[in-house]
Protein backbone atom coordinates (compact mmCIF):
# COMPACT_ATOMS: atom_id res chain seq x y z
CA UNK A 1 0.00 0.00 0.00
CA UNK A 2 1.65 3.05 -1.01
CA UNK A 3 1.44 6.73 1.50
CA UNK A 4 0.68 9.86 0.76
CA UNK A 5 2.72 12.90 2.03
CA UNK A 6 2.52 17.16 1.39
CA UNK A 7 5.43 18.91 1.48
CA UNK A 8 5.58 22.82 0.57
CA UNK A 9 8.67 24.48 -1.28
CA UNK A 10 9.81 27.76 -0.73
CA UNK A 11 6.96 29.41 -2.70
CA UNK A 12 4.58 27.60 -0.99
CA UNK A 13 3.76 25.37 -3.39
CA UNK A 14 2.49 22.11 -2.69
CA UNK A 15 4.62 18.99 -3.39
CA UNK A 16 2.63 15.48 -3.50
CA UNK A 17 4.83 12.74 -3.16
CA UNK A 18 4.27 8.96 -3.34
CA UNK A 19 6.31 7.02 -1.10
CA UNK A 20 6.88 3.59 -1.70
CA UNK A 21 8.07 0.62 0.59
CA UNK A 22 11.51 0.11 -1.43
CA UNK A 23 15.02 1.68 -2.06
CA UNK A 24 14.47 5.02 -2.70
CA UNK A 25 17.05 7.76 -5.07
CA UNK A 26 16.06 11.66 -4.24
CA UNK A 27 18.54 13.93 -6.18
CA UNK A 28 17.61 17.78 -6.83
CA UNK A 29 19.43 21.04 -7.94
CA UNK A 30 17.96 22.00 -3.93
CA UNK A 31 20.01 20.15 -1.83
CA UNK A 32 17.95 22.15 1.24
CA UNK A 33 14.54 21.22 -0.21
CA UNK A 34 15.98 17.40 -0.35
CA UNK A 35 16.78 17.76 3.09
CA UNK A 36 13.73 18.90 4.09
CA UNK A 37 12.20 16.01 2.12
CA UNK A 38 14.26 13.25 4.03
CA UNK A 39 12.96 14.88 7.57
CA UNK A 40 9.71 14.99 6.53
CA UNK A 41 9.58 11.32 6.16
CA UNK A 42 11.62 10.46 8.70
CA UNK A 43 8.93 11.65 11.04
CA UNK A 44 6.31 9.21 8.97
CA UNK A 45 8.97 6.08 8.13
CA UNK A 46 11.94 4.99 9.91
CA UNK A 47 14.51 5.90 7.08
CA UNK A 48 18.21 4.42 6.29
CA UNK A 49 19.80 7.32 4.63
CA UNK A 50 22.95 5.81 2.68
CA UNK A 51 24.74 9.61 2.09
CA UNK A 52 26.11 9.74 -1.53
CA UNK A 53 24.67 7.82 -4.20
CA UNK A 54 27.18 5.18 -5.29
CA UNK A 55 25.41 1.46 -6.58
CA UNK A 56 21.45 1.44 -6.80
CA UNK A 57 19.68 -1.56 -8.52
CA UNK A 58 22.50 -2.75 -10.42
CA UNK A 59 23.69 0.86 -11.46
CA UNK A 60 27.49 2.10 -10.24
CA UNK A 61 27.90 5.68 -10.05
CA UNK A 62 31.41 7.12 -10.35
CA UNK A 63 32.27 10.50 -9.84
CA UNK A 64 35.45 12.44 -11.03
CA UNK A 65 36.13 16.18 -11.38
CA UNK A 66 34.74 15.71 -15.41
CA UNK A 67 31.36 14.43 -13.94
CA UNK A 68 29.83 11.01 -13.53
CA UNK A 69 30.10 7.73 -14.83
CA UNK A 70 27.01 5.50 -14.69
CA UNK A 71 27.69 1.90 -15.07
CA UNK A 72 26.92 -1.88 -14.39
CA UNK A 73 29.83 -3.85 -14.66
CA UNK A 74 28.49 -5.92 -11.50
CA UNK A 75 25.39 -6.86 -13.26
CA UNK A 76 27.05 -7.61 -16.38
CA UNK A 77 29.48 -10.12 -14.51
CA UNK A 78 26.85 -11.67 -12.73
CA UNK A 79 25.06 -11.55 -16.48
CA UNK A 80 28.38 -13.48 -17.27
CA UNK A 81 28.58 -16.37 -14.94
CA UNK A 82 24.86 -16.80 -15.28
CA UNK A 83 24.90 -17.53 -18.67
CA UNK A 84 28.41 -19.53 -17.69
CA UNK A 85 30.25 -17.17 -19.65
CA UNK A 86 32.79 -15.79 -17.25
CA UNK A 87 35.98 -17.49 -18.85
CA UNK A 88 34.60 -16.24 -22.76
CA UNK A 89 37.36 -15.19 -24.88
CA UNK A 90 36.17 -11.68 -24.97
CA UNK A 91 35.61 -9.53 -28.62
CA UNK A 92 35.55 -6.24 -30.01
CA UNK A 93 32.25 -6.39 -31.68
CA UNK A 94 29.15 -7.57 -31.03
CA UNK A 95 27.32 -9.52 -34.08
CA UNK A 96 27.38 -7.76 -37.16
CA UNK A 97 24.79 -5.31 -38.10
CA UNK A 98 24.85 -7.09 -41.61
CA UNK A 99 23.92 -10.32 -39.82
CA UNK A 100 20.20 -11.76 -41.09
CA UNK A 101 18.85 -13.82 -38.16
CA UNK A 102 15.85 -15.73 -39.42
CA UNK A 103 13.03 -18.17 -37.34
CA UNK A 104 13.84 -21.27 -39.05
CA UNK A 105 17.97 -20.33 -39.69
CA UNK A 106 18.99 -23.85 -37.89
CA UNK A 107 17.79 -26.53 -35.44
CA UNK A 108 15.89 -25.41 -32.02
CA UNK A 109 17.76 -24.34 -29.19
CA UNK A 110 17.38 -26.91 -26.59
CA UNK A 111 17.25 -24.49 -23.59
CA UNK A 112 14.81 -22.03 -24.88
CA UNK A 113 14.17 -20.96 -21.43
CA UNK A 114 17.32 -19.86 -20.96
CA UNK A 115 17.69 -17.94 -24.01
CA UNK A 116 15.01 -15.95 -22.96
CA UNK A 117 16.74 -15.29 -19.56
CA UNK A 118 20.03 -13.64 -20.73
CA UNK A 119 18.01 -11.90 -23.60
CA UNK A 120 15.89 -10.54 -20.51
CA UNK A 121 18.61 -9.41 -18.84
CA UNK A 122 20.62 -8.03 -21.64
CA UNK A 123 17.33 -5.86 -21.84
CA UNK A 124 18.18 -4.03 -18.22
CA UNK A 125 21.68 -3.57 -19.48
CA UNK A 126 20.65 -1.57 -22.49
CA UNK A 127 19.73 0.74 -19.91
CA UNK A 128 23.53 2.69 -19.52
CA UNK A 129 24.83 0.44 -22.65
CA UNK A 130 23.62 2.24 -26.08
CA UNK A 131 25.90 0.11 -28.19
CA UNK A 132 23.90 -3.12 -27.74
CA UNK A 133 20.50 -1.83 -28.02
CA UNK A 134 20.58 -2.75 -31.45
CA UNK A 135 21.90 -6.12 -31.11
CA UNK A 136 19.39 -6.74 -27.95
CA UNK A 137 16.42 -5.84 -29.86
CA UNK A 138 17.91 -8.49 -32.74
CA UNK A 139 17.55 -11.17 -30.33
CA UNK A 140 14.37 -10.19 -28.83
CA UNK A 141 12.61 -11.23 -32.19
CA UNK A 142 13.33 -14.34 -31.33
CA UNK A 143 12.60 -15.33 -28.09
CA UNK A 144 8.96 -17.40 -29.01
CA UNK A 145 11.69 -20.00 -30.72
CA UNK A 146 14.93 -19.54 -30.50
CA UNK A 147 17.53 -21.95 -32.33
CA UNK A 148 21.09 -22.46 -32.62
CA UNK A 149 22.22 -19.71 -34.06
CA UNK A 150 20.20 -17.17 -32.51
CA UNK A 151 22.25 -18.85 -29.02
CA UNK A 152 25.32 -18.24 -30.70
CA UNK A 153 24.77 -14.91 -31.73
CA UNK A 154 23.23 -14.00 -28.10
CA UNK A 155 26.91 -15.48 -27.16
CA UNK A 156 28.83 -12.68 -29.58
CA UNK A 157 26.73 -10.29 -27.40
CA UNK A 158 28.20 -11.52 -23.82
CA UNK A 159 31.44 -11.82 -25.08
CA UNK A 160 31.84 -8.10 -26.37
CA UNK A 161 30.60 -7.82 -22.84
CA UNK A 162 32.75 -9.22 -21.29
CA UNK A 163 35.33 -7.17 -23.23
CA UNK A 164 34.25 -4.03 -22.46
CA UNK A 165 32.75 -4.68 -18.81
CA UNK A 166 33.51 -0.72 -17.54
CA UNK A 167 31.76 1.11 -20.59
CA UNK A 168 28.56 3.09 -19.81
CA UNK A 169 27.06 7.23 -19.85
CA UNK A 170 29.37 9.71 -18.85
CA UNK A 171 27.47 12.48 -17.84
CA UNK A 172 29.34 16.22 -17.87
CA UNK A 173 28.04 19.29 -16.65
CA UNK A 174 27.61 21.97 -19.11
CA UNK A 175 25.93 25.24 -18.81
CA UNK A 176 24.75 24.70 -22.47
CA UNK A 177 22.20 22.24 -22.88
CA UNK A 178 21.27 22.45 -26.43
CA UNK A 179 18.99 19.28 -27.70
CA UNK A 180 20.51 17.52 -30.36
CA UNK A 181 18.93 14.31 -32.07
CA UNK A 182 20.21 12.13 -34.48
CA UNK A 183 18.40 9.11 -36.24
CA UNK A 184 18.36 6.48 -39.22
CA UNK A 185 16.70 3.41 -40.21
CA UNK A 186 17.75 0.92 -42.84
CA UNK A 187 15.09 -0.64 -45.13
CA UNK A 188 13.08 -4.03 -44.80
CA UNK A 189 16.08 -5.83 -43.20
CA UNK A 190 13.73 -8.21 -41.43
CA UNK A 191 13.70 -11.52 -44.16
CA UNK A 192 10.74 -12.45 -42.25
CA UNK A 193 8.15 -9.57 -42.56
CA UNK A 194 10.45 -7.38 -44.34
CA UNK A 195 9.78 -4.65 -41.56
CA UNK A 196 12.54 -2.05 -41.10
CA UNK A 197 14.61 -1.39 -38.06
CA UNK A 198 14.59 2.58 -36.94
CA UNK A 199 17.60 3.96 -34.11
CA UNK A 200 17.84 6.89 -32.79
CA UNK A 201 19.67 9.03 -29.96
CA UNK A 202 18.96 12.21 -28.16
CA UNK A 203 21.30 14.50 -26.61
CA UNK A 204 21.24 16.89 -24.00
CA UNK A 205 24.63 19.21 -24.51
CA UNK A 206 27.34 16.58 -24.62
CA UNK A 207 25.21 14.23 -22.34
CA UNK A 208 23.11 11.17 -23.88
CA UNK A 209 19.80 11.25 -22.52
CA UNK A 210 17.87 8.42 -24.45
CA UNK A 211 18.47 5.90 -27.61
CA UNK A 212 16.54 3.45 -28.96
CA UNK A 213 16.50 0.53 -31.14
CA UNK A 214 13.12 -1.11 -32.65
CA UNK A 215 11.76 -2.56 -35.24
CA UNK A 216 8.86 -0.44 -37.43
CA UNK A 217 5.32 -1.74 -36.90
CA UNK A 218 4.58 -1.16 -40.39
CA UNK A 219 5.91 -2.48 -43.61
CA UNK A 220 7.78 0.50 -45.29
CA UNK A 221 7.46 0.38 -49.24
CA UNK A 222 10.57 2.61 -49.74
CA UNK A 223 13.77 3.79 -48.48
CA UNK A 224 12.52 7.46 -48.05
CA UNK A 225 9.17 6.01 -45.84
CA UNK A 226 11.07 4.01 -43.81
Amino acid sequence: MDTSLFLYNKEGKVIYVLVYVDDILLTGNDSDLVKCLVQHLNEKFALKVLGSLHYFLGFEVIRSVTGLHLNQTKYAQDLLTRAKMVDAKPCTTSFATSSRLTLDDSPAFDDPSLYRSIVGALQYLTLSRPDIAFSVNKLSQFLQKPTLTHWQACKSVLKYIKGTMSFGLQFISRSMLQLNCFSDADWASSLHDRRSTTGYCLFLGPNLIQWSSKKQNVVALSSTEA
